[in-house]
C-alpha cells in the first residue's frame, strides 16, 4: 500500500493533482478541500489510499492521515465505494461524519449526493462505534458546518474550485452558480456587519448565517479563503433548496 506521497506538485485540476516523486508523476484523486491546499511547483505531503480494481489502480489523496483513515473505514459499509466515500469527505470533515454517525443523524448524511435515507440509515447502523469519537480537529465546527476561515479575497479563484467540486458531486452548473453566489453574498454581508461593529473578529453575524454559519469564513480580511468551507456552505444551500 502507498501510505503517502511527498514530492513536488506538478499540476492541479478540478478532479485531482499530479505529484512528482522520484521523477514519476502520480495522479491523485482528491477532495476539493485537499486540492485547495496544493500549489503547482511547491512540495506537498499527501496521505494516500490505493484502490485496486481489475481494470485500474486509483490513488486517492488527503490532506491528513485521519481523513485517509476515515475514507477507508467508510468503504467497509455496504454500498459505499471510493467515489461515494470521497463525496462524503467533500461535504463533511472527518469529525463531522463521526458526530453524524454517533447521533444517528440520517438527515445530515442525505446531504451527500448519492445517499438516500435508507442508505444513510445503513451507514449509521454499520459504522456505529467504528469511526471513533470526534477529536480536536472537529472542535471548531458543529455538525456539518465548516470551521471558520479567512475572508473572501479581492480576486475570487475559489469560485472555480468550489464550482468544480459541486459539479463533480453531481450538481448542475446553474445550481452550482446560484449556491456560490448565495454563499459569497452571505460572507460579504457578514464582513460588512463586522466592520460596523468595530471590527468584531467574529464578523458580527447576528443570525449565524454569515462568518460562522453558511459563509464558513471570518470577516477578518482579504488574505485568502477556505475553499473546503465554501464548498460545504454551498452544499448546505443546495440541500435547502
Amino acid at each position: 500500500m502507498i501510505s503517502h506521497l511527498n514530492g513536488r506538485v506538478s499540476a492541479v485540476a478540478p478532479e485531482g493533482a499530479v505529484i512528482e516523486v522520484g521523477g514519476v508523476g502520480l495522479l491523485v484523486q482528491c477532495t476539493p478541500g485537499t486540492l485547495a491546499t496544493l500549489r503547482p511547483g511547491e512540495r506537498a505531503r499527501v496521505a494516500t489510499s490505493l484502490v485496486v480494481r481489475e481494470d485500474a489502480l486509483t490513488l486517492f489523496g488527503f490532506a491528513a492521515d485521519d481523513e485517509r483513515d476515515v475514507f477507508e473505514l467508510l468503504q467497509t459499509a455496504s454500498g459505499v465505494g471510493p467515489r461515494l466515500a470521497l463525496a462524503m469527505l467533500s461535504v463533511f470533515t472527518p469529525d463531522a461524519l463521526r458526530r453524524a454517525v454517533a447521533a444517528e443523524d440520517v438527515t445530515a448524511l442525505t446531504r451527500v449526493p448519492g445517499i438516500g435515507r435508507k442508505g444513510a440509515q445503513r451507514i449509521v447502523l454499520e459504522l456505529a462505534g467504528r469511526l471513533g469519537p470526534p477529536g480536536v480537529a472537529g472542535a471548531q465546527g458543529q455538525l456539518g458546518e465548516p470551521a471558520a476561515g479567512p475572508g473572501l479575497p479581492g480576486g475570487e479563484p475559489w469560485r472555480d474550485q468550489v464550482r468544480a467540486g459541486l459539479l463533480n458531486l453531481g450538481w448542475q452548473p446553474r445550481e452550482a452558480d446560484q449556491a456560490i453566489a448565495a454563499v459569497a453574498a452571505d460572507v460579504l454581508a457578514a464582513s460588512g456587519a463586522g466592520g460596523s461593529n468595530g471590527g468584531d473578529p467574529k464578523g458580527g453575524g447576528a443570525n449565524g448565517d454569515g462568518a460562522n454559519g453558511d459563509g464558513g469564513a471570518a470577516a477578518g480580511g482579504p488574505a485568502g479563503v477556505d475553499v473546503a468551507a465554501m464548498l460545504r456552505a454551498a452544499l448546505r444551500k443546495l440541500s435547502r433548496a
